[in-house]
């Protein structure tokens, strides 16, 4: 299992993330721990294939490069704990972070490295 603790990017944000598998499928889970900023019209959850999201990107508002992420979903809530599914054709070995990202201004909220 990997997990890791977010660093607030544009927005501030908390939490804990894990990458789980379960009955052979493996899973994004949010503890309860979990907030960010409400501020974001078009939040999403992503993997990144940085292990430092936020220190290889520019503030203010950390944009990211096509092809460096895979949206896994909108976001469900700004709080709590929440689980995402990793579609099986995804090789979790690419992707070293997890962050919530705001799409339609491609502004990085917070990101999470994740580590054994």
């Amino acid at each position: 299992m990997k997990s890791g603790t977010f660093v607030s990017g544009e927005q501030k944000t908390q939490g804990k993330v894990s990458i789980t598998t379960k009955d052979g499928k493996s899973f994004l889970e949010l503890d309860e721990s979990f907030k960010t900023s409400e501020s974001g019209p078009d939040l999403v959850v992503i993997l990144h294939r940085s292990d430092n999201v936020i220190n290889s990107t520019k503030p203010p508002s950390y944009p990211l490069k096509n092809g460096d992420y895979f949206i896994l979903a909108p976001l469900q809530k700004y709080s709590g704990a929440q689980t995402y599914s990793i579609p099986q054709n995804i090789n979790l070995a690419d992707y070293k972070s997890a962050a919530i990202w705001c799409r339609k201004f491609n502004a990085t909220f917070g990101a999470a490295s994740l580590s054994q």
